[in-house]
């Protein structure tokens, strides 16, 4: 016997869903660029860190605490309709 055919296309619910822990999963790996990126625009190696820098590491540590509680809200709902993990 044949088994039933799913659907070529996901529904919109657990589409975005799956997005959207796709997005929260990459928000560790953005928060590691943001941090590093001051080590790229500096011309020589120092070891001091200036206001600036401070003030900067604070506004990305910030935002990536608003994009997480940005994110929580749909990620806490759990997967219905039986869809299987990759």
């Amino acid at each position: 016997m044949r088994r039933p055919r799913r659907p070529l296309f996901l529904a919109r619910a657990p589409y975005r869903r799956r997005r959207l822990r796709d997005a929260a999963r990459l928000l560790p790996v953005l928060g590691l660029f943001l941090l590093l990126l001051p080590l790229l625009w500096t011309p020589e190696a120092r070891v001091s860190l200036t206001a600036g820098d401070v003030v900067y590491f604070f506004a990305v540590w910030l935002i990536l605490i608003a994009l997480a509680a940005a994110f929580a809200p749909g990620l806490r709902g759990g997967d219905s309709g039986g869809e299987d993990e990759d």
